[in-house]
């Protein structure tokens, strides 16, 4: 684990060991500081003069003001490490989830995600800082301490030895006991993070039926379960603190009553005064250490759980590789699909396609209807290989999608997905996700053919009008009309609307598909859609049930003989009527 982290490191390799080193020389000064002082007590208690005394006071002058700048460039190099690190972690996993399928997608929930981005990394840069700092300095100090301890105290030192084992069996017992909490806590952490989502996504449905109360009712009990597991954790935890005051006090009392027993009992001959100030200092110094190591241990112990989950991010494959040396030319639009069955995962029971035996020319407008839950969008996501087929294959141009370059054949197909996504931006910039190098006659053609430009010209801003967040400052058929400006930028081999008119009224659905008919004759059309009206132009129409092609023909033909298209045809249009009367 630790090694796969340290990949992320990179450039910051150098204030990573720059760090230690500073703390090492840091250490080094405040344990020579004690010593420097027992001699000068021993000095004053011999009689030495004023200028003696003060040559000693510029020494340990001049050595506290070197332990200074050490830890003022231990703790800059250590602070530039642990964020250097931090953001290259953010990197690479925002970059690997950029890689990733739909199927990757569908195993992390977006709140899950977000955490590991925010939350579990802000652990791991903690524990990190603490590593190349306090995790240093603690062993440093403990050999170092106790090396002067020794030298000065002798046979007293040994009660560290004593302590040691009593600590490390308190340590060892909090971690495996505070560990499962962890891996508990932040996996409900997950599932509030979840909640905080969905409520305010779905904000104006919460609204119009009034379920605010309720929804305060459910957060309230998901915040309350993550604070009983984090209690109990902490509570466990807290028994480091009383554990090492306990250590630091046996200590204390120690050498204090040992100490001054031997210098009263021998006359200062076995201690002086000077050595029993140093040693009460090294005390001091490797306890301070010791508390200061569990601390460490506590963020260590926490930034764990955290670091395996980032890791799970990381070291997730995706599904979907482009092959070596892949095809990068699309020859046309045609498709096929050589008796495709598919399912979302391997341990799924049910096929979410059928042998789906279907052959489109380059250029064809093919029209696709079906109920809930018929499979209509799994199947043309098969066609940009956001999935890959379970049995049989696709063909985009001729070629299995599999031998294409994924760059190259997503370029090349563009969809229009059923949940339309503007970024925050203006419309140049949203409409750019297309083509990043389209002029502005370019964006407005595109716009044109798609009825967008109508409404853009009425903005006071034009072209150049901010979409908020999700373009939730325009309307639900604005949005959808910019998403198809933006898909026939990419001026794609082939057009993929999921469902993308749903918002428009029927007149401007008709103009849009009457452009596409006078203006893109070239490029294949496959249009999802709820109304019939929608596709009833089309050069074939697709029926589908069950994940199963029902029936395939044109308007006129299905209405003859196909059941289910009939009596969608004949609901909505008795709606229509109804509607008219």
């Amino acid at each position: 684990m630790y090694k796969q982290l340290a990949r992320s490191i990179r450039e910051y390799k150098a204030v990573s060991i720059k760090a230690p080193i500073f703390v090492s020389l840091e250490v080094l000064m405040e344990c020579i500081i004690p010593f420097v002082i027992a001699q000068l007590v021993n000095q004053i208690k011999a009689g030495c003069s004023f200028a003696t005394i003060l040559q000693y006071g510029a020494v340990l002058l001049a050595m506290a003001a070197l332990s200074l700048f050490f830890g003022v460039l231990a703790g800059k190099y250590a602070a530039t490490a642990s964020c250097g690190f931090a953001r290259n972690l953010r990197k690479d996993m925002f970059y690997k989830i950029q890689d990733y399928s739909f199927q990757n997608i569908d195993k992390f929930s977006t709140s899950s995600l977000v955490t590991r981005l925010t939350t579990d990394i802000t652990n791991v840069q903690m524990a990190y800082m603490m590593i190349v700092r306090a995790a240093v300095r603690c062993p440093l100090m403990l050999v170092f301490s106790f090396t002067m301890a020794f030298v000065m105290g002798g046979r007293m030192a040994l009660i560290f030895l004593l302590v040691a084992p009593i600590l490390g069996i308190g340590l060892f017992c909090v971690i495996r006991t505070v560990m499962p909490l962890f891996k508990r806590v932040f996996k409900k952490y997950d599932a509030l993070n979840n909640s905080i989502q969905e409520n305010v996504q779905g904000m104006r449905v919460v609204k119009s039926y009034v379920r605010e109360d309720y929804e305060k009712k459910k957060f309230a009990a998901a915040a309350e379960d993550v604070c009983r597991d984090f209690t109990q954790a902490e509570k466990i935890l807290a028994f480091n603190n009383p554990l090492m005051q306990f250590s630091l006090y046996v200590v204390m009392i120690f050498v204090l009553s040992f100490g001054s027993y031997t210098i009263i009992t021998t006359r200062g001959l076995a201690l002086d005064v000077g050595q029993f100030s140093a040693l009460l200092t090294y005390s001091f110094q490797i306890l301070s250490s010791l508390m200061m190591f569990s601390m460490v241990f506590v963020m260590i112990t926490m930034a764990s759980e955290s670091a395996h989950r980032i890791l799970e991010v990381i070291q997730e494959e995706s599904t979907l590789k482009s092959p070596e040396n892949g095809l990068t030319e699309v020859a046309d639009g045609s498709i096929d699909f050589d008796h495709v069955s598919f399912k979302y995962s391997e341990h799924a029971e049910r096929m979410a396609l059928t042998d789906i035996d279907l052959h489109i020319k380059s250029g064809e407008t093919i029209g696709i209807i079906g109920g809930t839950g018929s499979s209509k969008s799994s199947l043309i996501q098969l066609i940009s290989r956001l999935y890959d087929a379970t049995e049989g294959c696709v063909k985009v141009g001729g070629r299995d999608v599999r031998d294409y370059d994924l760059e190259a054949l997503r370029n090349q197909v563009a969809v229009v997905l059923q949940k339309n996504v503007l970024f925050s931006g203006t419309i140049k910039e949203n409409l750019r996700w297309g083509n990043k190098n389209a002029t502005d006659a370019e964006l407005e053609e595109a716009c044109r053919l798609a009825q967008a430009d109508e409404f853009i010209q009425r903005f006071p801003e034009k072209y150049d009008t901010y979409i908020e967040q999700g373009g939730s400052n325009v309307s639900g058929g604005q949005k959808q009309r910019l998403c198809i400006a933006r898909a026939l930028l990419k001026k794609p081999k082939v057009l993929i609307l999921d469902d993308s008119t749903s918002a428009v009224d029927t007149k401007t659905d008709a103009l849009i598909r009457k452009a596409f008919r006078e203006f893109i004759p070239e490029t294949t059309k496959i249009i999802i859609a709820q109304r019939i009206s929608s596709v009833e132009d089309a050069d074939r129409i697709l029926v589908l049930d069950g994940g199963a092609i029902s029936a395939i023909g044109t308007h006129e033909e299905l209405l003859e003989t196909s059941e289910i298209y009939r009596e969608v045809y004949t609901s909505q249009n008795k709606a229509g009527g109804q509607e008219n009367a």
